[in-house]
């Protein structure tokens, strides 16, 4: 998912790691560091959890009215509440997602993403693998 900037921009530098054999994350400690930084301020932070080749794990927060834009991404997403209640408006559709729903997008759709409450998510991206495998 793209952001919309305002200003500078705080950027972590990508951890060793990130796309290690084994990976495993605490994701409330995740979260909460993520809302003590200062893009979260502005009402939406994120962090990229995972970063293989082919598959990104991003955590997003989302303040309460907080929205991401209409935008699209070339790989399939899946879009999993883990707090708070979010709508996802895509193919026409308005998808409610509170806490504990999954929902996936085929590739290239657009889509944008509105908080109703304080709200995380996390989104996953994956791209096809080479040419013939999907």
């Amino acid at each position: 998912m793209s952001k919309e900037h305002n200003g500078p921009t705080h950027r972590r530098p990508d951890l060793p790691g990130m796309g290690a054999p084994h990976l495993e994350f605490n994701l409330a400690s995740e979260l909460q560091m993520l809302q003590q930084e200062p893009g979260w301020d502005k009402g939406h932070n994120s962090k990229t959890l995972v970063k293989y080749d082919n598959l990104r794990i991003v955590l997003i927060a989302l303040r309460k009215d907080a929205r991401i834009p209409d935008h699209r991404t070339e790989g399939r997403i899946s879009i999993q509440t883990i707090r708070g209640h979010i709508l996802v408006r895509a193919s026409g559709r308005v998808f409610e997602l509170p806490i504990g729903r999954l929902l996936a997008l085929d590739h290239g759709l657009r889509h944008e993403v509105e908080a109703l409450e304080d709200s995380a998510f996390l989104l996953s991206i994956a791209w096809p693998l080479a040419e013939g495998r999907s």
